[in-house]
Formats: C-alpha cells, sequence, structure tokens
C-alpha cells in the first residue's frame, strides 16, 4: 500500500474517531490539521503500524488545543443571537404621548404667563445666573429676582393644574 492510500485509509478512521467527539465541521478542520501536520512534520514514517497512533496523538493535541482555545473564548456559554430579544431604542407609545402632553399644558401654561414671567423662564433656560438675570433686568436687589422666580414658579405650577407631571 503506498503513503496515499494510507493517508486516505488513515483519514478515514481520524475523522470517524474526531465526529464521535466533535461537530462534523470541527471534525473535517481537524482532520484535515492532522493530516498537514502528518505531511510537513512527519513524511518519514511510513509504517502504518507507526502512523496510527502518531496521527491520534497528534488528533488527541489538536482536540485539546481547540477545547482550550473555545473555552478561552467563551464559546460554551454563548447564548444564540436568535435567542436573545430584539431591544427597542424608541420610547413606549404611553410615554411618548404623557410626555407630548406635558409639554403642550407647560407651553399653553407659559403663555398664560405675564411678560416678567417669561423673560424669567426664557433667561433661565439660557442658562444665565441670577446675578445675570438681575443685570438683563435692571434690578438693584438680587433678592427681588428670587422673589419673582418663586412666583412665577407658583404660578405655572398653578396654571398647569397643580402638578408638574
Amino acid at each position: 500500500m503506498d503513503r496515499d492510500q494510507t493517508l486516505t485509509a488513515l483519514r478515514e478512521r481520524i475523522l470517524a474517531f474526531a465526529t464521535s467527539r466533535l461537530s462534523r465541521d470541527q471534525a473535517e478542520d481537524l482532520t484535515q490539521d492532522v493530516l498537514a501536520v502528518l505531511h510537513d512534520k512527519y513524511s518519514h514514517v511510513t509504517e502504518l503500524v507507526e502512523l496510527v497512533p502518531l496521527a491520534f496523538q497528534v488528533l488527541r493535541f489538536k482536540m485539546l488545543d481547540a477545547h482550550r482555545k473555545a473555552l478561552r473564548r467563551g464559546e460554551y456559554h454563548q447564548e444564540s443571537v436568535d435567542d436573545m430579544p430584539l431591544t427597542d431604542t424608541g420610547d413606549d407609545p404611553v410615554v411618548q404621548l404623557d410626555q407630548k402632553q406635558r409639554v403642550d399644558r407647560l407651553l399653553t401654561a407659559i403663555t398664560q404667563l405675564g411678560e416678567r414671567c417669561r423673560e424669567l423662564f426664557r433667561w433661565k433656560l439660557e442658562e444665565k445666573s441670577f446675578p445675570e438675570i438681575q443685570h438683563l433686568m435692571g434690578q438693584a436687589s438680587i433678592n427681588r429676582i428670587y422673589t419673582w422666580d418663586l412666583r412665577c414658579r407658583k404660578q405655572l405650577l398653578a396654571l398647569m393644574g397643580g402638578s408638574w407631571e
């Protein structure tokens, strides 16, 4: 029997053994790896009596290496992507409706406020500090700005029905 016939027969035995322990695809890959090692590094081994144990020793090493690699990568504990639920990045329609209604109530209430309160809120939304608002409103006392702010917030809350929600 020549070397090609020997390797063909040996390939079937290696594949059968590997398939009994791994998936078919992995077994075929490992079988090819074993045959490549036998061809590259052990081409001087021609006797079937020596070649079979050598091939199975190489296969065991390859299987252990594949096992360690899969363990290191966490492949044994992976979840299937198909089993995972899809996440909806958008808000719930109920939440969106609730938020829209609050914004509408807020805008309606702000239009009912006096000019001073609307200006005060506009400047606060522009992130102006109270001393800056004091200067913009031309007031000598910052306490007057604090008082106006408190009164405007109370008035806005009352116009919104007594609740921010």
